[in-house]
């Protein structure tokens, strides 16, 4: 029987997404999330509620100085990390099954999605689903509508320009925006002009 212990340790040792087991798994866990977020997301509660939903959404102990705009969306939940001090505006989604690692005192701006899942290129393929882990370092900054694709890092201190799809790793203590997501400059070159 899968649990979500289980599915974690598969997902950290590379294992596919597939087949009948892992499937009925995910629609269960989906809807257990779906029925939380839809408390989170359509009445009004203060910052130590959303601690506790955030809590029982992701199936760990949230750090008390997490905070949230709601609303806030996942289709699983119990693979999202999160270090202390960190602030989700409204809007973000999380696509989280292959791990969603977030660091200290980051702050993730309104509209954003950090996607770990993608499907096969061959049409026989698509319904099954490869993943790879979304690692943000501490004090890392994201602006609004950022998207960050599978299997990327984002190293300390970076900051990521409003609308960035960050297809590829980010080095600590830079800059960078477009799409796809580009070195514009040093966090410290910035801090001189």
């Amino acid at each position: 029987m899968m649990t979500v212990e289980k599915f974690q340790q598969m997902i950290a040792d590379g294992q596919p997404l597939e087949g009948t087991e892992m499937i009925t798994f995910m629609r269960k866990q989906s809807a257990e999330t779906r029925r939380l977020l839809m408390d989170l997301n359509t009445n009004y509660h203060t910052d130590e509620e959303i601690v506790y939903l955030f809590s029982r959404i992701t199936a760990t102990d949230v750090d008390p100085s997490f905070r949230m705009f709601p609303p806030f969306y996942t289709d699983f939940g119990k693979n999202i990390h999160l270090g202390k001090n960190v602030f989700i505006n409204s809007c973000c989604q999380f696509q989280d099954q292959g791990g969603i690692f977030i660091g200290d005192n980051c702050l993730i701006g309104p509209g954003s999605m950090l996607a770990t899942l993608n499907h096969g290129f061959a049409p026989a393929d698509r319904p099954n689903m490869t993943h790879a882990p979304i690692r943000i370092g501490r004090g890392v900054w994201m602006g609004a509508h950022v998207t960050v694709l599978p299997g990327v890092t984002i190293g300390d201190n970076a900051i990521i320009a409003a609308g960035a799809v960050v297809a590829k790793d980010v080095p600590a203590d830079m800059i960078v925006g477009g799409v796809p997501a580009r070195v514009i400059k040093s966090i410290h070159e910035a801090a001189h002009e």
